[in-house]
């Protein structure tokens, strides 16, 4: 028995998989550290089989065009994986908002599980958004952005850098934006009462507002942020169709 395989296969095979890999290492939910290494290669590779006997690249002249078309694909791959993972970080960026106004940012440290360096409710809402992106099928709709970038940039070619550069930004303004619509609420109230204290301190002088603020806010934090919390499945599912639109704006 015979095994015959084509070299260009191989070549598609091999660029597929590196685009795939950089991408899952950057990603959301991919991206988290409780994912083990070995798992993140091997779906890069059950994906790749999937996908390369579909997708036709040219073949390499020498050894030195295929080791720049590797890291072309790399950086692709790293490119698209930095877009979804900059708008899912408003999730986070929300949690650290309510953190710096309810007075936890205090007690802020860094995670090496989920790589995020903040306080309770940044972690909190950060493992959220990766627990719902698994429970909700959200992971499968950006891996299914992924397989449709190979049929807008195929394997020779590149990224358009304006459009990349536009996504970034527009991705990043997005981001601060959305996290303002997540915590805006509660950070208003938050605003709220520290205007309540200054005024109760220009009426009683000899109240101590700053040793008394601190139990309020987090009293006031721990009572609403609950009805934050209940929004994050709609949040993610829209966070969602927002990165799928990222990468589809780029690669198209």
């Amino acid at each position: 028995m015979t095994l015959s395989l084509s070299l260009a296969s191989l070549e598609s095979l091999m660029l597929v998989s590196v685009r795939m890999i950089a991408f899952l290492v950057i990603a959301p939910p991919f991206a988290h550290k409780g994912i083990p290494s070995t798992v993140r290669v091997m779906l890069a590779m059950g994906l790749a089989l999937a996908v390369s006997p579909r997708v036709s690249g040219p073949s390499a002249a020498d050894t030195g065009a295929y080791m720049g078309a590797l890291v072309q694909q790399v950086v692709i791959g790293a490119a698209l994986g930095f877009l979804v993972s900059l708008v899912f970080s408003a999730v986070q960026s929300a949690g650290a908002l309510i953190d710096l106004m309810g007075g936890f940012s205090l007690s802020q440290g860094f995670d090496p599980m989920t790589q995020v360096n903040g306080a309770q409710f940044a972690r909190l809402y950060q493992l959220t958004a990766i627990v719902l992106l698994f429970a909700s099928d959200g992971y499968q709709m950006v891996v299914l952005g992924l397989v449709r970038t190979f049929d807008a940039v195929p394997l020779g070619a590149s990224l358009d850098l304006a459009k990349l550069g536009a996504a970034a930004t527009e991705g990043l303004t997005g981001m601060f934006l959305a996290a303002l619509q997540i915590a805006g609420p509660l950070v208003v109230v938050l605003f709220l009462a520290d205007v309540g204290l200054g005024l109760l301190t220009r009426v009683a002088p000899a109240l101590n507002a700053f040793a008394l603020g601190f139990p309020l806010k987090i009293l006031l934090t721990l009572s609403l942020s609950s009805l934050t919390f209940l929004a994050l499945p709609r949040i993610v599912k829209s966070l969602t169709g927002t990165s799928l639109s990222a990468i589809v704006g780029v690669t198209s």
